[in-house]
């Protein structure tokens, strides 16, 4: 008798129609990702897995913790999920908001463009909307 084989592994959630050129067959990050504002690269291809996760982020300003003091903001349904925060390139993390953390550009501040809960040490969220690709 054989051994079982294990099950196949979940197949990624689809792309948007929008981020579709995104992501490649293993949901993964296709394109360098970089900040809006001043292009900075936050994550390598490859670096990243494509989730659907539908989060608060503060309204994009230069200073996140002023953003999210202020209330207000955007709901964000994709995302880049980063396991391990080595993995970055350059990203900034703004003080505790509650049990959360924002990630911005770590050279112009700007954000936010993603989030981090602190209850989950190796999940962090990069709104797909708040950077640009290449």
């Amino acid at each position: 008798m054989e051994p079982a084989a294990p099950p196949p592994s979940p197949p990624p959630p689809a792309a948007a129609p929008g981020s579709a050129e995104l992501v490649c067959a293993q949901g993964r990050n296709l394109k360098a990702v970089l900040c809006q504002r001043c292009g900075s690269r936050v994550l390598l291809p490859g670096a990243a897995t494509f989730a659907r996760r539908e989060l608060l982020l503060p309204a994009m300003r230069k200073k996140a913790a002023a953003a999210a003091a202020a209330g207000g903001g955007d709901v964000v349904r994709e995302h880049w999920l980063v396991r391990d925060m080595f993995s970055f390139e350059n990203v900034g993390f703004t003080r505790d908001v509650g049990n959360v953390k924002f990630l911005v550009c770590a050279d112009c501040e700007a954000g936010p463009i993603g989030w981090h809960c602190l209850d989950d040490k190796d999940s962090f969220y990069v709104a797909l909307e708040r950077v640009a690709h290449e």
